[in-house]
């Protein structure tokens, strides 16, 4: 329509018939493949900053044990532990006995330092199970009358105890008892019966969870029991 229009603005008059049918699509032509030159403006956009994310959670794993600190529960797990969700290593509880037996003197509560060793080696167990307490209890031999027998007991008892606290276990964790006569160990009248009778004894049972270590290529597996 472009052209026709520009035709007829020029005027058409004076032109044979077969003149304006040559001329008309030609110039159609010509003006159709004109290229068509876009303005710069046309292409500006009004573009948006891009917006900065601000980090909330703390993405790093310090001990690098695939969960990262925002939810480690445990942020010093050992290298080789299994661990869990949580970032805590899965542990296996185990168990360890240990007792003391104290002899004495007769009519004395004093400590033989013989017994020491064995003393300081039970304060060393409650420190290694520290939610572990213990019970002393202290026994005389039938000798003498009971109420003094009694007393006895429960000093040495309280001696060992105190021996304890000085190797540095708290003193809410030791607990004494006297029995006096009224539970023998040996129910002998001989020197030696009354000597295994004068005695401070106690039974403590530890648990303690052990990390379960991950499994490698290295792990050994161990033997099946025949």
């Amino acid at each position: 329509m472009h052209c026709v229009w520009i035709f007829l603005k020029n005027g058409l008059k004076g032109w044979s018939t077969n003149m304006k049918a040559f001329i008309l699509p030609l110039a159609c032509l010509t003006f159709a493949a004109t290229p068509v030159i876009a303005s710069d403006k046309a292409d500006e956009y009004d573009y948006l900053a891009t917006p900065r994310a601000d980090q909330l959670a703390d993405l790093q794993d310090q001990d690098r044990d695939g969960v990262i600190n925002a939810r480690d529960l445990c942020p010093d797990t050992p290298s080789t532990a299994e661990i869990d969700n949580d970032g805590c290593g899965t542990y296996v509880k185990t168990s360890q006995q240990m007792q003391i037996r104290v002899l004495f003197a007769n009519d004395s509560d004093k400590i033989n330092p013989v017994f020491r060793k064995q003393i300081k080696e039970m304060s060393e167990f409650l420190k290694l199970y520290p939610s572990t307490s213990i019970e002393l209890q202290g026994y005389a031999s039938r000798t003498g009358n009971a109420e003094h027998n009694l007393d006895l007991s429960k000093r040495r008892a309280n001696n060992v105890r105190e021996m304890l606290i000085g190797y540095g276990i708290a003193q809410s964790r030791v607990r004494i008892v006297g029995f006096g006569d009224s539970a023998l160990a040996n129910e002998g009248t001989d020197e030696v019966s009354h000597a295994l009778n004068r005695r401070v004894v106690a039974s403590v049972v530890g648990y303690k969870g052990d990390v379960k270590e991950e499994w490698t290529i290295f792990t050994s597996i161990p033997k099946a029991k025949k």
